[in-house]
């Protein structure tokens, strides 16, 4: 049975209906990833689901007892209280029960007075009443679940701490449907990894929206697509319902065009002479009648960013040259010893967890930041165009024509003057939103307006920090090619594996404690670099057992006996083998197809999974043992 099912659901808002008479059915299991352009209605369509806003017209039917719970695209502002607090709250009345009892035992922890204990005693009872115990032992359980400091301020949590707060609060009531609003959205790489693993071996349904393609890849089991108010759900992966997609938009181009034909055709009838007009067939007026409607009601594709970079007089061959670059603040060393050679031409990613320096190594190599130890040289002729995470070149108060053209009507790209308003269109400014402020503009707007504002501007260096958040799928394509086909030199700092692969001929990762090394290529090349580098470690350990040191003390080691000594010996190839396993069943997980095929051979593999991670426990303690 499903656990959620909608029917002919409409919902508008003064204009086009963003639900247009939409049908879903949602079944239990299923990791449904909803896409579409920004701005189609992605998050109105979770707030219907989870009841913060009612549709228009249509029903919702739900399972009995059936529990929702969403995860927001934006951390709060407002959040208070401590990661045992923020968590709590998902649990309502009973958490902020849980809540006072948890402060008033800090308050407790150096004396109490008889008012303090009359109040606690009270909690008790109330928890007791709503089996508070219980519900604190399942707060404290997901906490380290999640890997998260209990008693931390929220408001003193990194960017990816806080989403793992408000994960283990949307958690905490055991959804049967877990909604997440671009969940990866500020995430570095690693926490990224970290939420696929842990919502791969989640057991509730899931719907979520994402721009990140290989977390789509990873998680979805099928895609839904919200597109001018139709809902429609295409089978397979994400590369399948591209082919598809492809294919139904030229089907809905032909079918157009045959439809406008027709009315034209019909519009020529129509306006025949006065005497074909007595004669008329009223059947055909009124079918005339019922095309021009259906003409008017017809709703275009949205319209696709147009993307040109603006390019300046190519710069010399050597753009930036570092030697033995090392830089730090106060305790804390960002980069050591570090040397690199950037040419013209070069497309280079940089990668690491966030607040490691990746923004602070861009102002380094671009001279802007004072090293303590080495040198920095920058190559001549050298025109930079810059994209701003924190977006901070942007004037709140300012227009969004006000930040294009420096008070010109009109923009010169690679040589061709255009029109301002033309020019933002291409990059999907209404008329109407051409003369809004900054500050009422959405993330994607924002992201946009900074790309406009970049590409206007004559360059032969572009420097990106974090490009691709809250921009959709399709604009991310659409950016990968201009930059792809970009014949200068870029300098890319971006969580999105995907992107980075697309895009860059080299990689300069954080690797901890100031190292930063250069591989070739991209993130996946970067992966199979350092696993491979992992795994040939590993293998030498195992060939070569260090014999143990041993301190003379007044009871000897006990020498091993002939099946201890075969053992030992068998070991290090035994672990190989269960991590070799380990590693291809995690592979069979990842992949969206597993989970269509039968229960039972799900859960059989998911409990070799368990067993084999007992098994390496076993195997490794009992290493230590003999080795000792």
């Amino acid at each position: 049975m499903a656990l959620i099912t909608i029917k002919n659901l409409s919902l508008a808002f003064g204009g086009p209906s963003v639900l247009d008479k939409v049908n879903l059915s949602i079944e239990p299991g299923e990791r449904l990833c909803l896409i579409g352009q920004n701005g189609t209605g992605k998050s109105t369509l979770m707030s219907v689901l989870c009841g913060e806003l009612q549709a228009d017209d249509g029903s919702i039917e739900q399972r009995q007892g059936l529990r929702i719970t969403r995860l927001i695209q934006e951390v709060p502002n407002l959040t208070e209280g401590t990661v045992f607090d923020v968590v709590a709250d998902g649990l309502g009345s009973a958490g902020k029960l849980l809540r006072q009892y948890h402060h008033l035992i800090e308050e407790m922890a150096d004396g109490s007075s008889p008012a303090q204990l009359q109040k606690l005693e009270h909690i008790q009872h109330e928890l007791e009443a709503v089996e508070g115990w219980q519900l604190n032992t399942k707060a404290e359980a997901v906490i380290q679940r999640l890997n998260l400091p209990i008693d931390h301020p929220f408001e003193t949590l990194s960017g990816g701490q806080k989403r793992r707060t408000l994960l283990a609060q949307a958690l905490i009531s055991e959804p049967d449907l877990l909604l997440l609003d671009e969940p990866t959205n500020h995430l570095d790489i690693e926490s990224i990894e970290w939420m696929e693993e842990f919502l791969l071996g989640f057991n509730a349904t899931l719907l979520f929206v994402t721009h990140d393609r290989s977390f789509l890849r990873k998680l979805a089991t099928r895609i839904i697509e919200l597109d001018r108010g139709q809902l429609t759900s295409w089978p397979g992966n994400y590369e399948a319902y591209q082919r598809h997609k492809q294919q139904a938009l030229e089907s809905e181009a032909k079918e157009q065009n045959r439809f406008d034909k027709k009315l034209a055709q019909e519009e020529i009838w129509i306006r025949q002479g006065i005497k074909a007009r007595r004669t008329r067939n009223e059947g055909r007026v009124r079918a005339l009648e019922k095309m021009r409607s259906e003409r008017n009601q017809r709703r275009g594709l949205s319209g696709k960013v147009k993307m040109q970079a603006g390019l300046a007089e190519r710069s010399g061959k050597l753009v930036i040259e570092a030697e033995n670059v090392t830089y730090g603040e106060g305790e804390h060393t960002f980069v050591r010893n570090f040397s690199t050679t950037i040419l013209r031409g070069d497309k280079v990613g940089i990668i690491g967890p966030n607040g490691i320096g990746k923004t602070t190594l861009l102002g380094i190599l671009l001279e802007r930041v004072k090293v303590q130890e080495g040198t920095i040289r920058n190559g001549t002729n050298l025109e930079f165009a810059y994209f701003d995470q924190l977006r901070e070149h942007l004037d709140e108060n300012k227009t969004v024509r006000e930040h294009i053209g420096d008070g010109s009507d009109n923009v010169i790209i690679n040589g061709q003057s255009k029109h301002v308003i033309s020019y933002l269109q291409d990059f999907l400014f209404p008329p109407d939103r051409i003369r809004t402020p900054v500050k009422a503009l959405s993330g994607g707007e924002r992201n946009r307006l900074i790309m406009a504002r970049m590409f206007a501007r004559p360059s032969n260096v572009l420097i990106l920090d974090e490009p691709t958040n809250d921009l959709d799928a399709e604009t991310l394509e659409l950016l990968e090619e201009l930059l792809i086909d970009y014949p200068g030199t870029i300098l890319l700092i971006s969580h999105d594996r995907t992107f980075l692969n697309n895009v860059v001929t080299s990689t300069l990762v954080f690797e901890g404690e100031g190292v930063l090394n250069e591989y070739v290529g991209g993130y996946d090349d970067w992966v199979r670099m350092r696993d491979d580098s992992v795994k040939a470690d590993k293998t030498k350990q195992k060939k070569n057992i260090p014999t143990p040191t041993v301190t003379p003390v007044t009871s000897k080691p006990r020498k091993l006996a002939y099946k201890e000594q075969r053992e030992l010996e068998t070991l290090p190839q035994t672990i190989e083998k269960l991590e070799q396993e380990q590693a291809e069943l995690h592979d069979k997980l990842g992949d969206p197809n597993f989970y269509q095929q039968p229960g039972n051979d799900i859960n059989t593999i998911k409990q070799r999974l368990d067993a084999i991670d007992t098994e390496l426990s076993r195997a490794y303690k009992r290493w230590e043992e003999l080795e000792a």
